[in-house]
């Protein structure tokens, strides 16, 4: 049986190879078949989601919601000192500094990330902006947000901001944040499925060790992680009720 695993299509581009790096690691230590399948947007994964074809996801915590709620995974681990907090940025050149200072009818880069989404609208309530008076520029990932907003397209970008610290350095020049979440405990998680089950004790026990072992720190490395701590379903619970809040 080959397990498959995925990866929110939210992850940094620059740690691809990071992630087949970690399938090859994982193989190893569960002496299974694993298959990485990445997607370039949300709706083509969570349909193979949905349709069972996924056992083992980083998932963002909005999808983290379905997975548990829904089609029975269980959370594992989320990233240590790996907060998802939500940025909105401007081009360097606008002369809006805060949030405040934006105005209705103002266009807004976006992914289909919807926690970051929500969270960024959020933010532009202190503006008094919402679905109203704010049009929408969907784009498929953040280097595309970004350059919508270096192409004048749009006004303000939404960013993961993850997504938003791993752009080119030549691109954050050209752009200045506005404001940043704060919540600091929604995360992305490593969720299992049903068929993971006889494998969960093992991967814990080898996920959470990782940063001991050398080889398992340059893989961590590689995906620009130091280490992984377990969330237990108390942490799960709050943080999958705080999205589930948010969004609705």
């Amino acid at each position: 049986m080959t397990l498959n695993l995925s990866v929110s299509p939210d992850f940094p581009p620059s740690h691809l190879s990071g992630w087949f790096i970690f399938n090859t690691w994982l193989q190893r230590q569960l002496g299974a078949r694993v298959h990485l399948e990445l997607y370039d947007s949300f709706e083509a994964q969570r349909e193979d989601i949905r349709d069972g074809k996924i056992d083992l996801i980083y998932a963002n915590p909005y999808d983290a919601s379905m997975l548990v709620r829904e089609l029975g995974f269980k959370v594992l681990v989320r990233p240590r000192n790996r907060a998802d907090e939500t940025i909105i940025a401007a081009r360097s050149d606008s002369e809006c500094n805060a949030v405040e200072e934006l105005q209705p009818g103002i266009t807004v880069a976006t992914t289909a990330d919807p926690d970051v989404h929500t969270m960024g609208m959020i933010m532009l309530e202190s503006a008094d902006l919402d679905d109203s008076n704010v049009t929408f520029l969907q784009r498929d990932s953040y280097v595309l947000v970004a350059k919508a907003l270096l192409n004048g397209e749009a006004d303000v970008g939404f960013f993961l901001q993850a997504g938003y610290n791993e752009l080119s350095e030549l691109i954050r020049r050209e752009m200045k944040p506005l404001v940043s979440s704060q919540i600091s405990v929604v995360h992305h998680t490593l969720v299992a499925g049903p068929r993971m089950e006889e494998h969960i004790p093992l991967l814990l026990e080898r996920l959470t060790n990782m940063e001991h072992d050398p080889k398992g720190r340059d893989v961590l490395k590689s995906m620009g992680l130091s280490g992984w701590e377990p969330m237990d379903q108390e942490q799960t619970e709050f943080m999958i009720d705080l999205i589930d809040t948010l969004i609705d």
